[in-house]
Order: C-alpha cells, then structure tokens, then sequence
C-alpha cells in the first residue's frame, strides 16, 4: 500500500522534473520567452495574449501596421507574416501580427490615421471564415455594430488580401465581404483587393498584387521606400551542450516531450497505433493504390461525429531530408542541438520548437517537400556556390514564364533546383551536392513548416467507439516535364502506405506495382515514439465538420461521392445503420417504416479494381431495409448507347423523379463529396436541371440557393 508520505513524495518529485526540463523557458528572458511560448501555450508572444487592445500595443510599439490573419491550416498567417517581413524591408519599419481571435474590435475607429490594418482572410468550407476569424466577422457584419466612439470606421485605412479556390462556389467569398463592410462603414481601401486562387498559383497571384499595394501605400501614408533593408528574423546558435531529454527530436509540442497528459489537438496531437491497414484496390489489377486506415483512440480523450475530417502529422521522407542536408552542408552536423529565437515575436514565432536539431527540423518541422516558390528562390540566389548557378537562380526567380518552363512544370522542390542550377545530378548521391551557404536563419524564414494533411474520417463513433477510419488513395502523379522525375508523391498518403507497407510486412512487386520507388520514411519517430512496444503509432487529431446528418431519420438524404469521396458517406451509413438496429429493438421489424430514403450515388472505374467497400455495402442494405438505395456509375466498364462513359451526373438523371420529390416534397438534404473542379460542378448542374423539370425552367438555381441557405445542401470538397 502508498502511503500518504509517499504520494506527497511522488507529487513534489514530478513537480522538480517538471520545472528542471521546462526551467530555461519559465525563467527565460522576455524574448526568448515570447519566442516559445506558442509552443509551450498554443498561444501567441506572452505580451501580445496579455491584452485584447492592439491599438495600445501599436501605438506603445511605435508601429504604423497591424495584420491580422483568418487561417485555418497555416497558410494565410503565412502570408500575413511575409506582407510584415516585405514592409520591414521595403520601410524600416515592424508590424503588429495578430491572431484575430485574440483581440476586440470596438476600438478598431481609434487606429490612428497614418496607421493601416492589413486582413489576410482565407476563406474556410462554404464560403465561411476561418475558425479563429468567425468572431471578427460577426462583430464587423452586425447591422447595429458600435465601436467606442459610434458606428463609423472613416479614419480607418485597411488592405485586404483573401485567399481561396476558384473552384469552389464561394471564391474568396470572406475577403470580398470584409472588404465590402469595411468600405460601407466609411473605411478606406489601400490599393486593390488581393486575391490568391490556390487551384492556379497563390504566389504568383500574390507576387503580382503586393507592389501595387506597397506603392499605393507608400505615397498614401507616406511611407518611405528603402528604409529597411535585409534584416534576419531569428538568432540561431549552436549548443555545445545541453541535456538529451530537453532536445526536441520533432515531438509537436512540449507534452509530447514530457510525457504528460492533455488535452489533444491541434496544438498537441495523439500518437495512436495503427490497428489496421489494408489495401482497397485490387492489388495487381489496379495501377493505384488507396489504404484503409484503423487508429486507435481508447484512453486518449479524444471523440468524433460522423462527417469530421481527421489530421494526420506526416513526416518529410529520408531522401529529402539527406537532400536538404547535403545542400546547405550540414550532413555532418545533422545531430548538432541548435537554440532559435526569434528577434522580433511580434513579426516572425519561431516555427517549431526549440532546441532541436538541424535533422529534427528538416524531417519534422520544414515542409521540405512542397513545391519551390518563385521568391524563395530569388532570396537564395546570392548565396549561390557559383557565378553561374547565381545568375540561372536570378533569372528564374525573376522570370514569371522561365520558372514555371523550369521549376512548376517540373513540380521540383527547393533543394532539388538548388542541385540543379548548382549542375548536380538530382538522382545521384545527394552527398556530392554543392554546397549553399545560406544562413540558416533564411532557411527557416522562407521554408514554411509542415502542416497536417486531412481526411475525411470514414466510421462511425456509434459503430467504433473506440477507433476512427480513413480512406487514401496514395497520390502519384507525373509531373508536365519528366526530365528529372517520372512521378510526383504526395507527402502523407505516401506515408500512410508506407506504415501500412512496414506493418503488414509488405513490399513492392516491381516497376508495375503502384508503390514501386515510393520515398522511403523513418517510422520510429522522435525517440522511437512511433513504434514503441512493436506497435506504429501516427500523431492524429479530429478537426469538427458542419457535414452532418439532420437528426430525424424520416428526413431523406442524398449523398453523392465518387472515388475516395464516398469515405464520409461509408460513416453516414454505418451512422444510420447503428440507428437503424436501436430501433428495432426498440420497435421491432416496422421500426423503419416512416425513415426516409438514403440515396448514394457512388462511382468508380470497373468493379473489379476499385470499387471501394464492396464487400460491406450488401450488409448495410440488408440492415436498412428498402431505404438504402445504392447507384454506381463504372466509368471503364459500363457505357452509354453512344459509347460514353456513365458517371454519377448521369445515375442522378435517370433517377431524377424519385430525387426531386424528396428534395421538394420530404425536405431531403443533399451532400457531396470529391473532386471540386469537375465533378462537383456537373454534380450541382445535374441537380439544377433536375429541380428544372420539377419545378419549371429557372428554378432550379433558386432551389439550389435556398438549399444551401437553409443548410440541406452541404459540399466537402477538394481541388
């Protein structure tokens, strides 16, 4: 038995360790603890969280800018932070950053009028703002808004940037609506509206916009060009010494690397073991390949509702990371401990946590594998090994048509047009690249870190409790110009498969099998964390979804999801089979007399190949009796008259009149689910023309409209 004694023991014990690991940042001094305190908190600089007025802190500061970003994945803070670091070197001059969910906007009639306000706003699901930004845009939007001193914003000077994807229906529908407010309250607009289509290039559409603006707001708020300068963001230091167990090894955050427990999410992800993975396409038949996916989640806290999106924290593979080693010289000191701190909190956090080590950042931290952008690559070019591969660097990063002829069509990463413009065989030995002495400081400043990728979670928590699935088809694709690679891989389905590979024991067939040449990864993680006790294990979190059933059953549903899109609707129907059963013990064999239809329109390309759940989809009928109402469209196996292929659109036609009396006379809810571009256009044209018929020419837009007004009408969907 513990005694009384024994457990005070044990608590002050844990305490010691506690503050001996985390010593250096509680007693830091005020930068350096600003600098990790978003690791530490999941929170901004100590002094900016302190306080919700930023007009204080701007006008205290002695700042003229302050740019507040609506980011959901990372990327629009992304931009905010570069607009901050251009203004710096174009005038001299710092900017406040600031998370929007941080601050109140009554006292934004007080910003003084040589000061300007920057809002870099992505625009999130449905034409709808980022989580951290739905506060701001309720505030801004209300019709009876007050500020502190009246209902006006005339000293206001403001630029907006928006970021989104010309494919989806709401186009930067949250920067065009900010911007649209803003000017009817009296404010003024610096320069254009940006906006970033992230289905063509959002650098280049950022790279073409941000001059303008610079200038008008140069000669507007007298500004002065040139006062800035090449001014570094952080201070990084090699460490002699410092204890192994306070070094992060890519740990996500300061619990993971203690060992405590928490509260997991974004912030702090859980590392569950993979309880299954297996493969869906037929294997030797299909030229792709798409992994079903087990995580266990028992004990971690965390839970899920059908249509949520899981994270996955996937990791750089083992070449890139050698490859960006080689490049900047640092094959040798890849386990050497660094410190970064960061030399202005309030412009550029330090991207991942410190110390660590140079190997850690590469294969943990830094999205090494993303596409190289345009002005990265101009900010590297000085730093090149030769006068020729300094001037081939210039050129591309200056030539908007020589880049994408070099460098996008190719789909090449940083490192890679590095070796390349250095004349390095970009499949040989990465160690017998040229070396490029860039500061690491730069490195980190425009490299942009590793974000989680998403999925629609395929279970249901009424069926499995205690585990969440996905479905991933592994992406390879060959790029426009294959002189340096035949194929492209994507970073986490490739190591989805790669889990999946090592845990079943498998490996590649040879040059036919889909997997063949696949980038490699290390499993183990951070101190062996990913494969600890013979399990493998993936840092995972649950990002909430409005894609959701309504609650009756006796309300129909609609779901249309090709290819990997019919994932969230595996979880719908697994969510209404579970329901299904309850009632039936609850009022036997009629219980589902008055439930609506379940309509899934699901396509593939031949049902021996990829027909995704086959085997489970018989068993789900037979449980939901006649209300489960499966069309599938065979694209390569089943054609029309004419010889065309059939696709979901075409399933929709045929059954337009069952559809249409749902829809109109049983208030069905409709979703869809994929491709966005294509499919989800024709998808939303088809039931346009069906809504047509039913109702008369020109109202099927105006059904359309009020559907996804009132919520019946929902899209999960990507480009």
């Amino acid at each position: 038995m513990v005694s009384t004694t024994d457990l005070i023991i044990l608590a002050v014990g844990g305490l010691v360790a506690f503050f001996y690991l985390f010593k250096d940042i509680i007693f830091a001094s005020k930068s350096s603890s600003d600098a990790t305190s978003k690791i530490v908190n999941g929170s901004a600089n100590a002094d900016q969280a302190s306080s919700g007025d930023f007009v204080s802190k701007l006008v205290n500061q002695k700042k003229r800018i302050v740019i507040f970003y609506g980011s959901q994945t990372g990327t629009a803070e992304e931009y905010a932070t570069k607009l901050a670091k251009e203004a710096k070197a174009r005038f001299g001059t710092s900017s406040l950053v600031c998370d929007p969910e941080e601050y109140e906007f009554e006292k934004l009639d007080q910003l003084p009028e040589d000061c300007v306000a920057f809002f870099v706003m992505a625009t999130y699901g449905e034409g709808e703002p980022t989580d951290n930004a739905v506060g701001l845009m309720e505030f801004i939007s209300d019709d009876s808004v007050n500020f502190s001193n009246g209902d006006r914003l005339e000293n206001l000077n403001y630029v907006v940037f928006g970021l989104g994807n010309r494919t989806y229906e709401h186009y930067n529908e949250v920067a065009r609506k900010l911007d649209a407010r803003l000017t009817a309250l009296g404010a003024k607009r610096i320069g254009e509206r940006g906006e970033g289509d992230d289905d063509k290039s959002m650098e280049e559409d950022y790279l073409a916009w941000k001059d303008g603006m610079f200038e008008t707001l140069a000669s507007t708020l007298n500004f002065e060009e040139g006062g800035g300068g090449d001014v570094a963001d952080f201070k990084v230091t090699e460490l002699e010494s410092h204890p192994e167990e306070k070094v992060y090894k890519g740990e996500l955050s300061a619990r993971a690397l203690l060992g405590t427990k928490g509260i997991h999410d974004a912030k702090n992800p859980y590392c569950a073991v993979v309880t299954q993975a297996r493969e869906l396409f037929v294997e030797g038949t299909a030229d792709r390949t798409c992994v079903h996916m087990e995580f266990d989640i028992e004990g971690s806290g965390i839970s899920y509702q059908h249509g949520d999106h899981l994270a996955v924290w996937a990791h750089n593979p083992e070449k890139e990371v050698d490859r960006m080693l080689a490049v900047l010289g640092l094959l040798e000191k890849r386990h050497n401990v660094i410190d970064v701190e960061s030399l202005d909190p309030t412009l550029a956090k330090v991207p991942f946590p410190s110390p660590t080590t140079y190997e850690a950042v590469f294969r943990h931290y830094l999205d090494i594998t993303a596409h190289a952008g345009r002005q990265t690559l101009s900010k590297f070019a000085k730093y090149a090994p030769s006068e020729a591969a300094r001037l081939e660097l210039e050129r591309i990063g200056s030539d908007k048509a020589y880049f994408q002829k070099e460098v996008a069509d190719r789909c090449l990463k940083v490192a890679e047009v590095l070796q390349l413009v250095a004349g390095d065989d970009l499949q040989g030995d990465v160690a017998a690249s040229k070396v490029w002495n860039i500061p690491f400081d730069r490195v980190i400043s425009d490299i942009p870190r590793v974000g989680p990728r998403f999925y629609s979670i395929s279970s249901s928590p009424k069926l499995y409790p205690k585990s969440v699935h996905i479905t991933a088809v592994v992406l390879r694709y060959t790029p426009k110009v294959t002189a340096h690679q035949p194929f492209v891989h994507g970073l986490a389905t490739n190591f989805i498969s790669s889990i999946k590979m090592a845990k079943n024991q498998e490996n590649a067939t040879g040059p036919n099998d889909p997997r063949y040449n696949a980038p490699r990864y290390e499993l183990s993680g951070p101190r062996g964390a990913y494969t600890r006790d013979g399990h493998f294990r993936t840092p995972i979190h649950i990002r909430r979804s409005n894609f959701r059933l309504p609650t009756s059953p006796k309300i129909p549903v609609i779901m249309v999801g090709p290819g990997t899109g019919v994932a969230p609707f595996r979880s719908f129907v697994q969510e209404r089979t579970a329901s299904a059963d309850k009632a039936r013990e609850k009022n036997g064999s009629e219980a589902l007399k008055d439930w609506g239809n379940i309509w899934l329109f699901y396509g593939c390309r031949k049902s021996n190949e990829d027909f995704l759940y086959k085997d489970e989809w018989p068993d789900y009928a037979s449980k939901l009796d006649d209300k489960f109402k499966m069309e599938v469209s065979l694209s390569r196996e089943k054609f029309k008259p004419d010889g065309s292929k059939i696709y979901v659109q075409d399933l929709i036609w045929e059954r337009r009149k069952e559809l249409a009396e749902d829809i109109l006379e049983r208030k069905a809810y409709i979703y869809i689910c994929g491709e966005a571009k294509g499919m989800a256009h024709d998808v939303e044209d088809t039931f346009i023309r069906v809504l047509d018929e039913a109702r008369g020419a020109g109202k099927g837009k105006e059904e359309i409209k009020v559907l996804k007004e009132r919520g019946r009408m929902l899209l999960d969907v990507w480009s």
